[in-house]
């Protein structure tokens, strides 16, 4: 299924759903002999498994990574690079009372329309389950990029209306030293009370995920329908639970006159200002690429809600399980890798229009 590759030269393709075997994917267009190192996969994808925190849902999985083609004594083979990632504790049994009926905001009923059918536990296909599959991919992408000097930094900004009021480059050690990588101690220790609140109470919340990209040459970015952040959002809101996408100085650039908002350069690649976000012309100009992704509260609550059932008829369901109280934490390490999966497809693009 087409809606399931992402990606031109450096291309993903992802399978499996939340409570089945397990999920996995193939990964193309890797370059032969590159080393890889499997243990920094592998730390990626403990940041974003379930059951690392009172912060996220309880479901244990220990996202153990099996690489099944393309890597060769740490090096790649040009071929294509298999991988799988095996379910080890899913309790399909919480969804046998709302395996019927609706849930509010999820994709329960969009999935049915479309298909006609689906598996009710866990969300399926729609479970953020399935990102994983991408931080294995974003992840070989950063290993990739970092020998041409590209360096990310992503962490959270915002939860509900507690606000991170900063766009410096947060060092990794900031970000991972709060539990839910939000890289100011005190602004982090209210996010974290703010979630648990709204744990105890059975509800959720979101919030904003930023992204600073340093060491992006200027030139990526294939004009007029490709445009490098039109790319970079299209990614973000492929990611579940997404509502926005944000690059430069956004939507508040149209609070701004053209005197405010034009970047003056002060040598090549640089320029006093970046209100463009390090992207003009759907170009990367050399500055540091940042944007922000909005996620919205988990749909799934632990407390009574109103809806329809297959049926159409009116029922009130009453979730149980184990979900994220706020998706933000875990969605850090997605966000950084569909960021990395962009930047490398548009680097390796740009080699092809250029000698």
């Amino acid at each position: 299924m087409a809606g399931s590759t992402y990606g031109n030269i450096f291309r993903i393709t992802t399978f499996g759903e939340s409570h089945g075997t397990g999920i996995g994917g193939i990964i193309d267009g890797i370059p032969a002999g590159l080393e890889i190192d499997i243990a920094r996969i592998q730390d990626d994808l403990n940041k974003r498994k379930p059951g690392q925190s009172e912060f996220t849902t309880a479901r244990k999985e220990d996202d153990k990574l099996e690489i099944l083609s393309g890597i060769f004594e740490g090096k790649t083979l040009g071929t294509p690079i298999g991988f799988f990632i095996v379910n080890k504790d899913s309790r399909s049994q919480d969804y046998e009372n709302i395996s019927s009926a609706f849930r509010p905001s999820h994709a329960d009923f969009t999935y049915t329309k479309k298909y006609g059918i689906r598996d009710p536990r866990g969300g399926g296909r729609s479970s953020a389950r399935e990102t994983a599959c991408r931080v294995v991919a974003g992840s070989i992408a950063k290993q990739i990029l970092s020998t041409l000097g590209i360096r990310f930094s992503t962490y959270i900004c915002k939860i509900g209306s507690i606000e991170l009021d900063d766009t410096s480059f947060f060092n990794q050690e900031l970000i991972e030293s709060s539990p839910i990588r939000c890289p100011e101690p005190q602004v982090s220790k209210k996010m974290e009370e703010l979630i648990l609140a709204v744990k105890k109470e059975g509800d959720t919340i979101g919030g904003i995920v930023q992204t600073i990209i340093e060491g992006v040459p200027a030139g990526l970015g294939e004009p007029v329908f490709d445009k490098l952040h039109a790319e970079l959002g299209k990614a973000m809101l492929s990611i579940n639970a997404t509502k926005g996408f944000e690059i430069g100085s956004g939507f508040r650039s149209a609070e701004k006159k053209g005197s405010e908002m034009n970047d003056e350069f002060t040598s090549l690649s640089t320029t006093k200002t970046n209100n463009s976000g390090g992207i003009q012309g759907g170009i990367s100009n050399g500055m540091p690429i940042h944007f922000k992704v909005a996620f919205k509260p988990v749909s799934t609550l632990l407390q009574p809600q109103e809806t329809i059932n297959e049926n159409g008829e009116k029922v009130v369901i009453q979730p149980e399980g184990r979900h994220d109280p706020c998706v933000v934490p875990r969605a850090v390490p997605i966000v950084e890798a569909m960021a990395a999966i962009v930047i490398l497809d548009f680097y390796l693009r740009n080699k092809s229009v250029t000698l």
